[in-house]
């Protein structure tokens, strides 16, 4: 599938052509095409098994592609060895050597390719100074912290000073609050440097925190291609809107015009205050709905579609309802909505009735796309 437009690929600094890889007999990257400015941080985000690390280790030269054409900034690489090409991995344990030094893990790589004494020293001082260990420059991986032998495993990276900076679920051994504030170093960190990066991470606050752009990966195919704002906002298939953030999928149609616009579920009209898009246009034909739960409004029975409050779940800085909606046909839907703590509503406790209207509501056609 096509994801940018010609005069973006010149501009570019990765790019892939139509790569495809079969392992085992089972097709594991489909036909993918990607294209990475100069510069750029892109996030391959996906469930486990979709490819994204296949694709890392293509762009790496760990693996060639069967079909297809890798470039970095205009040089095709397809078939360079990973000892040539312009790239340098982070890999998810980041494999330092345990017997020697902080200075010595990072200068390793300068070392396999006879760079002079000095300048060794010189460049690993460099990105010690970076990523601030130069208090550890004497000191073995056992003796620091998972962040700090992240940052060394970053640094050994970086001092190859590559065109092209591949990471792979480079924040996995690390406890949730450390992930917060090391994603936000290799942010820093990238943006100092101006470096095209290339980031394999199955965690979608991750990805929406550090990308400018993100690639959701499913069945070794990017369904979606696009900034983390749109990526949330509209979700192109249901897939991306139910594996980025958590979404309502509901059986209904959309009906009404500009001013007035209802969703129909189960029989019952459920008052919509927008669609989420333009292409999200109403219509009498069945489609799947989509909502985010803090779409999902809830107010006294009157203000909306009738409803009961089945769980109550406090989630420290809001409280997430479960609700069941009543339906004609006498099969309830259940919807999860995302209160203020300070509403009158999240006081409210199961077997209260509530009435429920949406907000920014997105319509998916048979194939699971949006309108």
């Amino acid at each position: 599938m096509s994801t940018n437009s010609v005069g973006e690929e010149q501009q570019s600094g990765l790019v892939l052509r139509g790569v495809g890889k079969d392992l085992g007999g089972r097709t594991i990257v489909d036909d993918l095409d990607l294209v990475v400015a100069k510069g750029e941080l892109v996030c391959l985000l996906g469930p486990s098994g979709c490819g994204k690390t296949t694709t890392l280790r293509m762009i790496a030269g760990f693996l060639n592609p069967d079909v297809g054409t890798i470039s970095i900034d205009g040089e095709i690489v397809t078939r360079v060895p990973p000892e040539k090409r312009p790239t340098a991995m982070v890999f998810q344990n980041y494999a330092l050597w345990p017997h020697m030094s902080v200075f010595e893990n990072v200068a390793y790589p300068l070392k396999l390719r006879r760079t002079p004494k000095n300048e060794i020293t010189a460049r690993v001082h460099e990105m010690l100074e970076l990523v601030n260990l130069m208090h550890h420059e004497k000191s073995r991986p056992a003796r620091i912290s998972g962040g700090e032998q992240q940052r060394v495993a970053l640094a050994r990276a970086l001092v190859q000073r590559p065109a092209v900076l591949l990471l792979d679920e480079p924040l996995s051994n690390l406890d949730a609050k450390l992930r917060v504030r090391v994603r936000e170093d290799i942010r820093e960190i990238q943006q100092r440097l101006g470096i095209t990066t290339v980031i394999v991470t199955h965690d979608q606050d991750e990805a929406l925190s550090i990308s400018d752009r993100v690639a959701v990966m499913n069945s070794g195919r990017i369904e979606q291609y696009s900034d983390p704002t749109e990526l949330y906002r509209s979700p192109a298939t249901r897939f991306v809107g139910g594996f980025v953030g958590a979404m309502n999928t509901l059986d209904g149609e959309l009906r009404g015009g500009a001013d007035s616009t209802v969703a129909v579920v189960g029989g019952v009209t459920v008052p919509v205050d927008t669609p989420a898009t333009p292409g999200t246009a109403a219509g009498d034909r069945p489609v799947s709905l989509g909502v985010r739960p803090e779409n999902v409004l809830l107010g006294p029975v009157e203000a909306g579609a009738s409803a009961k409050i089945i769980r109550s779940i406090p989630r420290g800085h809001f409280t997430e309802m479960v609700i069941e909606l009543a339906t004609a046909t006498g099969e309830p839907t259940e919807l999860r909505a995302y209160l203020d703590d300070r509403s009158p509503i999240a006081r409210l406790g199961p077997g209260d009735a509530v009435g429920v209207r949406l907000h920014s509501v997105l319509s998916y056609d048979q194939d699971g796309r949006l309108r």
